[in-house]
């Protein structure tokens, strides 16, 4: 019997990677779960993938954002993920160039956001109506940046305005209408930079894909030295815990030498807007069981990709 599933474990091992995957999600033991912690693997699973701004489990809608060319675009995913240009708007942004870092600065935000409200009523300045974002998103907090209020908004409904913000992004309003019907906020993503996004060897994903799941691997097996590894040593949680206090708590949990299981599902890996070139959000649904807890939500990364081809966790929650 024991060499029997043996076999069949190693047979399993020379599927392509989408079967390994999906026998690995129903339920694949630790040799599945070793598959998945190499770039190899995943180079077969990128294959004819949409990767132009990222790589997508989930999908989204996509709002981007130039502020050097004053424009915003609509991408829409179809049933494979892959994004169309549904419509170019002229866009008024912050009326001083940069990232935005303080309350006041006259500058809009260089990041990654989701779209929290949609403000139905507002100032006739704004327009006929607003769509609140995330800023300061997890990235900006831990960074020191501040400031609220960055919405993607209309123009006034009378009278004429500067051809700049205090930091939203500005629409015509017919434009902001049509926007309003063409998308669900809550799965929009909005994605601000100063100029478009340089293109992302695919082989980036692999290593990224590939070093997620050697950081899960670790933690579902109680490597400790491993799984810390994974952190840069500038590394600061969500609510201000930095790595070695974060190393110890990890520390106390790994020596109750718990049965884990641990489920990554709906991954997204966005490279993230601004100068550094190797930074990539990543989010995901985690399922986390053990005999002493249980977690199931929403977690965000942002890693960076080394030289090396191995990953830096900065900030997680």
């Amino acid at each position: 019997m024991v060499k029997a599933l043996f076999v069949s474990l190693l047979t399993a091992t020379t599927l392509l990677s989408s079967e390994v995957l999906t026998l690995y999600k129903s339920g694949g033991k630790k040799l599945l779960d070793s598959q998945m912690n190499t770039p190899t693997y995943w180079s077969g699973t990128l294959f004819n993938k949409d990767l132009r701004f990222g790589y997508f489990e989930r999908a989204f809608s996509l709002l981007t954002c130039s502020k050097d060319k004053g424009s915003l675009e609509l991408y829409t995913p179809d049933a494979q993920k892959r994004f169309s240009l549904k419509k170019r708007y002229s866009a008024f942004t912050g009326k001083n160039a940069g990232d935005k870092r303080t309350e006041g600065d006259l500058k809009t935000p260089i990041g990654i956001y989701t779209l929290t409200e949609k403000k139905r009523r507002v100032d006739p300045f704004y327009g006929p109506m607003a769509f609140v974002t995330s800023y300061p998103n997890l990235y900006d907090r831990i960074r020191g940046k501040n400031g609220d209020g960055i919405w993607v908004h209309g123009v006034p409904l009378s009278g004429t305005r500067d051809p700049f913000t205090k930091g939203c992004i500005a629409i015509n309003n017919n434009d902001l209408i049509q926007l309003d019907q063409t998308i669900n906020p809550s799965n929009t993503l909005l994605i601000i930079d100063s100029s478009l996004k340089q293109w992302v060897n695919p082989a980036a994903y692999s290593a990224i894909l590939a070093g997620l799941y050697q950081w899960k691997y670790a933690w579902t097996y109680n490597d400790i030295d491993s799984y810390i590894a994974t952190y840069d040593n500038a590394f600061k949680r969500y609510d201000g815990m930095g790595l070695t206090q974060f190393k110890d708590y990890k520390e106390r949990i790994f020596s109750k030498n718990e049965m884990k299981t641990i489920t990554l599902d709906r991954l997204n890996i966005i490279p993230y807007p601004g100068e550094k070139r190797n930074l990539f959000w990543v989010t995901f649904n985690q399922l986390y069981v053990s005999d002493s807890h249980r977690f199931e939500g929403e977690k965000s990364l942002l890693v960076r990709l080394n030289a090396n081809q191995s990953i830096s966790i900065l900030t997680e929650e």
